[in-house]
């Protein structure tokens, strides 16, 4: 981690001199909450080519909101979709990494309809569209595309909970049907985020508009307080990203 925040601030200073926008490759949550937590003296913004993406490569300089991020999406769909294997997440990346490709130029991965949407660092899109040609025991054909399909970006379900308290290690209890043993195991191994910065507090209490992530297991946006039960238990909305 020493060595990444070195070259966040080379990337921060080297836009703050020569007045342009510069961009790490894709970062994961730990890596985003590293990059919150520094004070540095130009701006910065996250994008992971889609809103609300989990890996995001970071822009520095004046104008970065506004900047052309480097992020390409590939489409990789079964030339014979009716016989193709049902493709997941681990498939598609573990496909890529065989090619030996690094993870850090990869972003997020969506799978609609068992098309994979890989969302990758433009310097490498040129490559995997040329290489990446059967994932599983699927022979697959990839090819570039300016935007992901409607149905493609999850949009987060409004469920109700009950819960004795705004504690976050209460709320990921209610939301993933946990016991308090084993999301205390999760904060000690360093898997729960808000609004991707690592969070290690459990009597942490997150604001309405939080987006919650706990590794392996999914996200969810906290939406606050409906009301009180008659055990004086509370009433909580949250959205969950299924």
């Amino acid at each position: 981690m020493e060595n990444l925040e070195k070259r966040f601030l080379e990337l921060a200073d080297r836009a703050d001199e020569r007045c342009y926008v510069t961009f790490s490759d894709f970062l994961n949550m730990e890596e985003e909450g590293l990059l919150e937590g520094l004070k540095l003296n130009t701006n910065h913004f996250l994008f992971g080519g889609y809103d609300d993406a989990e890996r995001c490569v970071a822009a520095f300089g004046f104008g970065c909101e506004e900047a052309e991020f480097p992020i390409s999406i590939i489409k990789a769909e079964p030339v014979l979709p009716k016989f193709a294997d049902k493709l997941s997440h681990r498939d598609f990346l573990g496909s890529l990494m065989a090619l030996g490709i690094k993870r850090e130029v990869v972003g997020d991965i969506m799978i609609v309809e068992n098309i994979g949407y890989i969302f990758c660092l433009n310097s490498i899109a040129e490559y995997i569209v040329n290489s990446l040609d059967k994932v599983r025991h699927t022979n697959v054909k990839c090819s570039l595309v300016s935007q992901l399909p409607q149905n493609a970006v999850k949009v987060p379900e409004d469920t109700q909970l009950i819960a004795a308290s705004e504690r976050l290690d209460v709320i990921v209890c209610a939301v993933y049907n946990f016991s308090r043993s084993a999301v205390k195991e999760l904060f000690i191994g360093r898997k729960i985020y808000v609004n991707s910065r690592l969070c290690e507090n459990f009597s942490h209490t997150p604001k309405e508009g939080d987006i919650i992530s706990v590794r392996g297991k999914g996200r969810f946006i906290y939406n606050g307080i409906l009301g009180t039960t008659k055990k004086n238990r509370l009433l909580i909305s949250v959205g969950i990203y299924k």
